[in-house]
């Protein structure tokens, strides 16, 4: 079998979205040049010995194919030498023993697997997972990179069980209290069955599971092995006699017997003839963790627990399981969650990322007998020059080293009531002790010299398949756009969220100490989630909470050539989603234009286009910023845009003054092209003349928001930010950048059903909107019931669906030879380009409440969602494909910083309103230095027309809270979490720096004057 081509490992993004339940997308941010293999601990492990492949799953959600590159039925290595001979003397060296390969790897699961088992004749891989989910990965099919879900429980998935290698099914039990029966074809579930005593049972999650023939046994923290028939679902039986948590069961060929392994360090044997517990085992003394055997008659079988300890046992050829014998094979480090054994190795998986091979033990070898003192003596005596042979220290030694015989010190005691293994105990002297005992057995004696110490055969494995280092643990700074993440190598790094890349190393570092030196003194809405679970990094974008963010454009590094307007502001979320799914966007520009060209000839052909049309006119082709393009610009990052026969000029966002062009606009852009861009809260009004304070006195307590006069509006050019004092007024909103104004009774009847219409109130960068519902009845006879409303999809592919009818209503309304776009992106002026890691993983999931989990929905790549167009059109959410296509996304109040603002030692004069209000609200991301502007603006005079050289208000005011000066960048949020730092209403002070000469001095006459006239009149 040819193995199939290996794929870079990759870290996950994810994206919460509201699509029927609610949805969200998730974004895995991958490292660079990332080798294979997994970064957290394995969980799970299944042998292809078929195939001489090793299958693993772990806690990082991959389920791993490794080579073993030697044939498990013969032992034979697939590198050895033909011609080696028996009597060739051994050969030590490393680099003639087989080595395992890395061949596939799938990220099947978004969180831990917990077991995984092969089935139908070893060419499907099931796996079960905490993220609830039950998958099926057929790594030899030619769509093997890619896991299918098979089932669902409504919490984590813990075990799987099949009766057979041919079978078309499995079982799985979960902590939902469930066992599941899945068919294997896609036919679904095929039987549920409620494993606990009753529904309300708080101790019925399954945690061990296992089917042969006509039986299924469960068990779990109830400490209870309960049967069941897998094709009626009732319960057979139930034996007690466990004390803690069963965590693996095994069940012989002819269904007679069935073996446990319990947290209570015991292995049980159960007897289905006899009803009862017939024997247990005790050569733990940790909690067993796993069992494994392939003999028909469990005869012979492995066990590991949670010491490290795994053992093998052989009963084989004695009427009594106490006569049997039990050795220590291995220690691990850790404690041990799988063991698998196939030709003569055994596979350990534990905590660790690593995969240990160690070689198996022959349990019919001679129990090697320790020496004893008198041997000790008879060697010395024997020669002089000989060393006498140290008595055994306890250390474990390599199978050259002791022939085919077993360690004494390596045999563990079956049960409390079994001997050692006397019979393969052929020591003269040790007989003569025995003999003289009496009725004391050997183990007795034995046990009585050295009581619990064990040594494993081996101390070393064969080989190790290594894994890497994953994330165990992150901080979020303040910043809300870089995370500092730990390994377990204990390194820490610092990633850029919006670049999706890790930029700075620290080393092996405590977290908790390279904080404070990377933080920054910040308040920023959190707009993601970030999850380490899986040992990636995943952004998880939610549509309640990922547009919250905004970061001004100057504190971004940006490329060359990049101009933004004056404390312009970029929306996180909007900002990371927009180049994620890049491709996606322009794979739906080439389908629209495909689409419009054929809505036209269709048009064209039906006859209803008027005769004598004028021809369009094209004009030529402009970039964001006015000029064309050369050849040398092509490689340039630019957005894309749908070639429609027009191009927006260079404009100010938020502005209605543009860049002159030859030519006329259509109608339907008139408006679209004076607010193509969206405009922030400080934009949202034009700047009003105004006088100073004293000489004109406000009338209102909304200062930014009161709409000036026409003629002010037409000429305005500069854009401020809404402080609402104590009487709160309406806001203009500008139109939305991708519509055009339209009368409300023309456009289409889904546009009349579920129109869109701007809130009162604009605080965010983009465009907002907030669906109205409008009487049916109305709407009916305004078209006089010519037409009934269009449904489109509650999906991403519904926006498509809404722009196509756009298109019908356009050509009826006005045919014409052109066809304006209906899909407009933002552009890069106002969302940067950015460039994601092509293998950034995207999944999109939905939360499934009813189910108890999210479900993923879409997995792919930032290089791979234009390719799966047509998955995502039916997978993501509508919110989504508004936010792409049309730049809009969903309508949130803004959330206001309450503050109280008043002169430092009443040294300027005040600029509280007539009845001494001086109580004001604003964005939470306004500035300090938007803040002095206003106050500048009202206690002096401002010229119409500033000198390139006069201060700036922050540069001759100072802004203080708790008795500190605040930085003229800092934000109100900022200052409330960082300064302020408590509850109510924030208390700011305004005063002059000095630079200004005279300014108190010369603001304080007229105050002066006026209150000597208010004297003078009083007497």
């Amino acid at each position: 079998m040819v193995p199939s081509t290996p794929t870079p490992p990759q870290k996950p993004f994810s994206l919460i979205s509201s699509h029927a339940d609610t949805a969200c997308a998730s974004i895995v941010l991958p490292l660079a040049n990332s080798p294979a293999g997994h970064r957290l601990g394995v969980n799970g492990l299944a042998v292809d010995s078929e195939r001489s492949i090793l299958y693993s799953g772990g806690r990082d959600g991959v389920i791993c194919a490794w080579d073993l590159r030697f044939d498990l039925k013969t032992g034979a290595s697939s590198t050895s030498n033909p011609f080696s001979s028996p009597e060739d003397p051994p050969i030590t060296s490393d680099s003639t023993k087989p080595r395992t390969s890395f061949r596939n790897q799938v990220q099947a699961h978004t969180h831990w697997v917990n077991d995984i088992i092969l089935t139908q004749s070893n060419t499907a891989l099931v796996s079960a997972s905490s993220d609830i989910t039950v998958k099926v990965w057929r790594p030899h099919s030619e769509d093997g990179q890619s896991a299918t879900t098979i089932g669902l429980h409504s919490d984590y998935v813990k075990c799987l069980a099949t009766p057979g290698p041919q079978s078309d099914w499995v079982a799985s039990g979960g902590l939902d209290h469930k066992i599941r029966l899945w068919d294997l074809n896609g036919g679904g579930e095929k039987l549920q069955i409620a494993a606990g005593e009753d529904e309300s049972s708080a101790k019925g999650s399954v945690y061990a599971l296992s089917v042969r023939g006509s039986i299924i046994a469960s068990g779990g923290p109830e400490s209870i092995v309960r049967l069941w028939d897998p094709k009626s679902g009732k319960r057979i039986t139930k034996f007690v006699g466990h004390t803690d948590n069963i965590r693996d069961i095994l069940i012989n060929q002819n269904g007679d017997t069935i073996m446990t392994a319990s947290s209570d360090q015991t292995i049980k044997v159960w007897s289905m003839a006899a009803g009862r517990c017939m024997h247990t085992l005790t050569m733990h003394n940790d909690s067993v963790w796993s069992l494994y055997s392939d003999h028909p008659q469990l005869s012979v079988f492995y066990s590991s627990d949670r010491s490290g300890l795994v053992a093998k046992t052989d009963v084989r050829g004695n009427s009594d399981m106490d006569e049997g014998i039990s050795v220590a094979v291995a220690q691990e480090h850790e404690g041990v969650d799988k063991v698998v054994v196939a030709g003569d190795y055994l596979w350990t998986a534990t905590s660790s990322s690593s995969i240990n091979r160690w070689m198996d033990v022959d349990t019919e070898a001679e129990v090697q007998t320790p020496e004893s003192p008198r041997q000790q003596r008879i060697a010395s005596l024997a020669t002089v020059e000989k060393v006498p042979s140290p008595p055994f220290t306890g250390k474990a030694r390599n199978k050259t080293d002791i022939g085919n015989k077993i360690p004494f010190a390596s045999v563990l005691r079956i049960s409390n009531t079994a001997p050692f293994t006397i019979s393969k105990v052929r020591d003269a002297e040790v007989a003569t002790v025995y003999s003289v005992m009496g009725a004391r057995k050997l183990s007795e004696a034995v046990v009585e010299s050295d009581v619990g110490i064990v040594y494993p055969v081996h101390s070393l494995p064969e080989e190790t398949i290594e894994g890497q280092n994953g994330l165990i643990k992150h901080v979020m700074l303040n910043d809300r756009k870089r995370v500092l993440t730990l390994d377990t190598a204990g390194e820490v790094m610092l990633w850029d969220l919006l670049k999706g890349v890790p930029v700075q190393s620290f080393g092996k570092r405590h977290l908790e100490d390279v904080t404070p030196e990377v933080n920054s003194m910040e308040s920023v809405a959190n707009w993601c989630g970030v999850d380490t679970r899986t040992g990636w990094l995943a952004i998880i974008l939610e549509e309640n909470n990922c547009f919250d963010a905004e970061m001004y454009a100057d504190e971004v590094t940006l490329p060359e050539h990049t101009s933004f307007r004056e404390d312009q502001r970029i929306n996180l979320g909007k900002w990371v989603l927009r180049y994620i799914f890049a491709s996606l966007v322009e794979e739906e520009i080439k389908r629209d234009e495909a689409y419009r060209a054929n809505v036209l000839m269709n048009h064209h052909k039906s006859g209803l286009r008027r005769d004598n049309a004028p021809m369009p006119i094209k004009l030529p082709t402009t970039q964001a910023n006015g000029s064309q393009q050369n050849e040398d610009d092509r490689d340039a990052v630019t957005t894309p845009k749908p070639t429609n026969g027009f191009h927006y000029p260079a404009v100010t966002p938020g502005l209605s003054i543009g860049v002159a062009t030859p030519g006329v606009l259509p109608a339907s852009f008139s408006s679209a092209m004076q607010n193509h861009l969206p405009s922030t809260a400080e934009e949202a009004n034009h700047l009003e003349k105004r006088r100073s304070h004293s000489s004109n006195p406000r009338t209102s307590g909304d200062y930014f928001s009161s709409v000036p006069p026409a003629n002010q509006q037409a000429g305005s050019a500069k854009a401020t930010e809404n402080i609402n004092g104590s009487e709160p007024q309406m806001e203009a909103i500008p139109q939305s950048p991708t519509e055009p104004e339209k009368d409300p009774k023309s456009g289409s009847l889904f546009g009349k059903k579920f129109r869109m219409s701007f809130p009162k109130k604009l605080g965010r960068s983009s465009v907002e909107v907030k669906p109205t519902v409008v009487d049916d009845k109305s709407e009916e006879s305004d078209k006089g019931s010519e037409r009934e409303d269009k449904i489109v999809e509650d999906n991403f592919f519904g926006i498509i669906q809404k722009i196509r009818h756009d298109y019908d209503e356009q050509l009826l309304a006005n045919p014409s030879d052109t066809l304006p776009a209906g899909i407009n992106p933002s552009l890069p002026n106002e969302t940067p380009v950015l460039k994601p890691p092509p293998f950034t993983t995207v999944i999109i999931q939905e939360d499934r409440p009813d189910s108890g989990g999210v479900v993923d929905l879409y997995r792919g790549t930032v290089e791979s969602v234009g390719r799966d167009a047509n998955v995502i059109e039916k997978t993501a959410p509508m919110w989504l494909g508004d936010l792409l296509l049309r730049n809009q996304i969903p309508f949130k109040e803004t959330v206001k910083v309450s503050f109280v603002l008043q002169p430092y030692q009443d040294l300027l004069p005040s600029i509280a309103s007539a009845d001494g209000n001086s109580r004001l609200n604003a964005n939470r991301m306004l500035r300090a230095k938007k803040i002095l502007a206003y106050v500048a603006e009202r206690i002096e005079p401002q010229p119409e027309h500033a000198e390139p050289s006069a201060l700036k208000p922050e540069e001759y005011l100072d802004l203080l809270c708790q008795d500190k000066v605040i930085p003229h960048t800092m934000t109100l949020a900022t200052l409330r979490a960082h300064v302020w730092k408590t509850g109510g209403d924030v208390m700011l002070y305004y005063k002059s720096n000095g630079r200004k000469a005279d300014l108190e001095k010369r603001l304080a006459e007229p105050v002066a004057e006026v209150a000597g006239v208010s004297s003078t009149n009083a007497v």
